[in-house]
Order: C-alpha cells, then sequence, then structure tokens
C-alpha cells in the first residue's frame, strides 16, 4: 500500500516529493488484447503512470442496461500489472472526441441545456451511474494496493459552465463513494475556465500544448500552492472529414514537453496512444471560435499524431519523447516490447451478397412509430445509427419546393420511390420541387453528437419538420436502426441476394480467407460512407472518399486464421459509383 498526497509544492508519494510523468491511454479506444503491449510501450517511452477516461454512454447504452462496466477495472488490473500507476477521470461528460462527451443520448435528449447543471433530474442519473461504476476505482486506490493516484472531478468544466454547486455536488459524491484518493481539476489556463472549473480545496490542473510558462503563471494567479501539472499535453491533433490531416512536428512537441518539465512540473502526454473510436463512437464538433458554426465530424481513426501511432508503432516523436523524459526516470529506461503480429500476407475478397437498406431496416430496425411530427434520434431510442422518416404529401397540387428543417446531420430523399438528392445542412431544400400527392422518404444519419461546446446534447435527426413551400407536412412514420443491433444472429436473418450490377445502398457480405492471423488495415475501393464489421466486431465508420482517413485498422485479435465474416453498410454510395468493388486487408 501506499499513500499519495498532494503537498503545498509537490505530490507526495509515501511522504516522498514525486513528478507525475503520464500519458493518455483510453481503454476503450484499444483491443483489450493490446492493453499490456501498449502500457510496455509507454513504459518504453518513460512514462510511469498512465491517464484513462471512462465513457459513461458506452457503458450504459439505455437505463439501467449494462455493457462491461467492469472494463474499466480490468484495464487498471492491467496498469498494476505494468508496474504503473493511473490516473482516473470517470467524468461524467469527458468530451475526448467521442460521441456527446460520454454522456448518454437518453440523458441528453429530455434535458438538453440542464445536463452538466445542479438539475436534479440530471444529478440522480449521474449518481446511479457512480455507484455502479466507482466500487472498482475505489478497491484499486493506492492506499489500498492499488495503482490509482487520483480521481478527476469532471472535466474541463470551465470551458462550458459555471455552476459551482454542481462541481461542489460532484466531488462530494466521489467523497460518499469511497474515493479517498486526491481529487482534481483540468482546464484551459485562461481565467474565466479556471474560476468556472475550479473547486475549493481540489488540485486545480491545466491543459495547453504550448507556453508552459505562461500556461503556469495563468495558473499560479488561481492556485498561488500546490503542484503544477499539465494534464492535458497536447502533443498532436484529432482529424475531421473532409479536412487535411493533422500533425505536430516532433521536434517542436519535444520541446514544449521540455519547457513543461523545466517547470518543474508534472506533465500527462495528451495522447500517448490515440487508438481507434470503434463501434461508430467518434464524436463531432462546431466550426468557429465560438464552437457554434458547421458540423465537424471526428474521423474513426484517434491516431492523434501520438508518440505511439494508432497501430502500436514507436514514431519519431516517441523517441525525441523518450530522449527528453529519460533524465527524469528513475532508473535506465525499459526496451520497447516486442511488437504485435501483423497480417503475414494480404487478403482480398468480392461481396458475396447484398441486402437493400429497406430489407435491414426489417429485420435489424427498432419498433415503427406515428407522429404528427418528426421523433428525433432521442425519442427514438437511436444512440448512433439511421432513421427512416416517411411522409406522405397531400395532393393534388402543383410542384413546390420541398425543405428540411432542423437536420441533423445528413440525409437522402427518395420521391416515390425515386432519389431526389443528398441534403447536409440545418436549413436544405431539395433541387427539384415536389408535386403531391408524393410519398417521401428521408433516411438521416446520425454523423456524430458534438462532445464540445455550447452545441453539446443537442438532439439528432429531424429536430424541425419537412416543408411544402411553407406548410408543414404533418403525419410522419419513424423507424430506426441503431449499430448495436448488427449481431451475427441478426444479421443471419437478413435475406441477402446478388449484389446488383450498379450497386446500391445497402447491407453488403464478404468472406476473406486469412493466413497468419494479425494487425492489419482494411480498404474498401470504390465506397462511399459505410460502417464496417470483421467477426461481428465494429471498426467503425469509412468514408474514404471525403479523406483524410481511407482505411480502417483492424486488430489482430479480430481476425481468425482462415474464414473472417466482413459487413458493409454502405448509408451513401460513392459520387458516380457503383458500391464497394470488395474488400482488401493488408
Amino acid at each position: 500500500m501506499s499513500t499519495f498526497a498532494v503537498g503545498d509544492e509537490d505530490f507526495l508519494l509515501d511522504g516522498r516529493p514525486v513528478r507525475l510523468l503520464s500519458g493518455a491511454l483510453h481503454y476503450f479506444r484499444v483491443h483489450e488484447g493490446h492493453w499490456g503491449h501498449r502500457l510496455g510501450m509507454l513504459r518504453a517511452m518513460g512514462l510511469e503512470c498512465v491517464e484513462t477516461y471512462v465513457p459513461w454512454n458506452l457503458h450504459e447504452p439505455e437505463p439501467g442496461r449494462y455493457a462491461d462496466p467492469e472494463a474499466l477495472g480490468r484495464f487498471l488490473d492491467a496498469v498494476a500489472a505494468a508496474g504503473m500507476r493511473a490516473l482516473v477521470r470517470p467524468g461524467p461528460y469527458i468530451c475526448a472526441e467521442w460521441e456527446n462527451g460520454g454522456l448518454p443520448h437518453w440523458v441528453t435528449g429530455p434535458l438538453g441545456r440542464r445536463v452538466r447543471t445542479r438539475d436534479p433530474e440530471f444529478l440522480a442519473p449521474v449518481e446511479a451511474w457512480f455507484r455502479r461504476l466507482l466500487p472498482q476505482v475505489v478497491a484499486r486506490q493506492a492506499d489500498r494496493g492499488g495503482p490509482v493516484l487520483m480521481v478527476q472531478v469532471e472535466n474541463e468544466y470551465g470551458s462550458y459552465g459555471s455552476d459551482a454547486r454542481y462541481l461542489e455536488w460532484l466531488a462530494g459524491l466521489l467523497r460518499e463513494c469511497g474515493v479517498t484518493v486526491p481529487l482534481f481539476t483540468s482546464d484551459g489556463p485562461e481565467d474565466h475556465m479556471l474560476t468556472g472549473g475550479s473547486v475549493p480545496g481540489v488540485l486545480a490542473t491545466a491543459n495547453f500544448g504550448s507556453g508552459a510558462r505562461e500556461g503556469f503563471a495563468a495558473l499560479r494567479r488561481h492556485r498561488p500552492s500546490g503542484p503544477l501539472m499539465c494534464m492535458e499535453f497536447w502533443c498532436g491533433w484529432f482529424d475531421h472529414w473532409g479536412t487535411a490531416h493533422a500533425g505536430r512536428d516532433a521536434a517542436d512537441a519535444a520541446g514544449a514537453l521540455r519547457e513543461v518539465l523545466e517547470c518543474g512540473a508534472s506533465v500527462n502526454v495528451y495522447m500517448a496512444h490515440g487508438g481507434s473510436n470503434f463501434g461508430g463512437w467518434a464524436g463531432a464538433n462546431r466550426s468557429g471560435e465560438l464552437h457554434d458554426g458547421a458540423l465537424l465530424p471526428t474521423v474513426t481513426s484517434y491516431d492523434y499524431d501520438a508518440p505511439v501511432d494508432e497501430r502500436g508503432r514507436p514514431t519519431e516523436k516517441f523517441h525525441r519523447f523518450r530522449e527528453v523524459l529519460a533524465p527524469y526516470a528513475a532508473g535506465p529506461l525499459p526496451p520497447l516490447p516486442e511488437p504485435p503480429p501483423v497480417l503475414a500476407a494480404g487478403a482480398r475478397a468480392e461481396f458475396g451478397g447484398w441486402a437493400p437498406l429497406g430489407a435491414v431496416l426489417a429485420e435489424l430496425g427498432g419498433a415503427e412509430t406515428e407522429a404528427g411530427a418528426p421523433p428525433s434520434f432521442e425519442e427514438l431510442g437511436v444512440d448512433r445509427g439511421l432513421v427512416r422518416y416517411r411522409f406522405a404529401v397531400p395532393g393534388p397540387r402543383r410542384p413546390y419546393p420541398l425543405a428540411v428543417r432542423g437536420l441533423r446531420d445528413r440525409a437522402q430523399v427518395w420521391v416515390d420511390g425515386v432519389f431526389a438528392g443528398v441534403l447536409a445542412e440545418e436549413d436544405a431544400v431539395l433541387p427539384e420541387p415536389v408535386a403531391g400527392p408524393a410519398v417521401v422518404e428521408l433516411w438521416v444519419e446520425s454523423l456524430g453528437r458534438v462532445n464540445y461546446g455550447p452545441r453539446l446534447a443537442e438532439p439528432k435527426g429531424l429536430t424541425g419538420g419537412l416543408l411544402h413551400e411553407r406548410q408543414y407536412v404533418h403525419g410522419v412514420r419513424a423507424r430506426g436502426l441503431r449499430l448495436d443491433a448488427f449481431t451475427a444472429e441478426a444479421v443471419g436473418r437478413v435475406p441477402f441476394g446478388a449484389v446488383p450490377a450498379g450497386g446500391g445502398h445497402g447491407l453488403y457480405r464478404a468472406v476473406v480467407e486469412v493466413s497468419g492471423a494479425g494487425d492489419a488495415e482494411l480498404r474498401l475501393p470504390g465506397a462511399g460512407r459505410c460502417f464496417v464489421w470483421v467477426n461481428g466486431f465494429c471498426l467503425g465508420r469509412a468514408w474514404p472518399s471525403a479523406g483524410p482517413q481511407e482505411g480502417l485498422f483492424v486488430p489482430g485479435p479480430v481476425l481468425r486464421e482462415g474464414a473472417n465474416e466482413v459487413w458493409v453498410l454502405e448509408v451513401e454510395p460513392a459520387v458516380g459509383g457503383g458500391g464497394p468493388e470488395g474488400v482488401e486487408l493488408a
């Protein structure tokens, strides 16, 4: 057992001053079969501690229905086995470029702006979740012989709000649940962020990617004493679909890291290893200085230009950071661990079956609802996936413009069974007017819920309505298709037929023969925007025509010797394309 404390100037481990050298590695973005290797890479880089968030929405997809919440405990056990310590950031909000900032859609749907406040209807599910989650953290605290040194209160709250009563309540809840190790907050080094996000009596830390001296000076204006720590040293950045790949020069990042350490501060490298947004859990941001502009969906890769890349390989940044960190280590740094195996030989397969979207929805979709106005994704219980809205335009009437109000995020439109176009703006109009009577179908896809800023907790789907000229079309049938409905049993019931000559929106199936299974990259030449599963494991969204990401990382433990089943749900074909040509693994 160890005692860990926050002193006036230093962190104290068993009474001795220590500097925390930590790196972010999110257990939910790394296949469990790779945890040991990735932790070994962090140790070899010179880090002695690992930080992770906990995504509430991943572990409680519906109220009271839990999905492997014990994964955190298993990860903390892996941290201990690697000889490392841990910092835990349980939320309830985590940002992290993760869907809805980690908040469940069933919480934000009815509450909207009331989340992350003292509102009792928000506090009740938070308390229930924390009482379910935190015992595995409490049992692994340092003072009980475990690796956990500190636990965070909320996350970058000063970038969002100023409800001090909410933060104090949350800190009290952590203590009530048995957390005895020190608590901390983390915020940008700006006055309004530090005043909005800090809690009296709780260690305040700062997040930045450069300018350590200025950042710590701002922190000292608010907290004259206590250890200095950069809780998120941003050594890279993340990508959005349709934008250029983000990166950071290795020498520049290493210089900024050196400055943090020269200030006598502790550090958490964000990200030390990014991993992947498996399962379609990537979030989204809003453009503009106030984060209130156009939607910017985040790609599936969370490589982050980190020192350990998405596939677990050391980069130039890794070696530069290792040189910076080595003098601060207690002894010689351990060697790099043996890398996981990679696919021995490339493999390719054609698609042997296809089912149209309508047939997939009929077999895997939720119950159809009928209402006067279109329900949101949240009202239909859809977190990630699609919703089909079907309207009947009255007639006879002459052609009028057909518009959608409050569209989030992207809709493909059919009029009387004929494809009529793609709408991608919140207020959008079809290219051609529509006469009545007509049946209008809109397949709406969420590209990821906003994870940061004032647009957090906004609903998805048709949040306004369908307008024919200036008249709302009332009366709609809506049915949702969730990504987690794609199980082997359910897909086995889908009536697959031959792939049509010109391709089409729908579910494709292929069997890929693999020899020498290991880590690989999956590519889909000719594909548009789609979701991909390998042996029932959802790799996430692929959108090669938008870029910058073209292939999807396939963890070796997902593949098996011999036959591997691949499903591709193509939601929107590439412009001028005829559907995916096949599956390539390399």
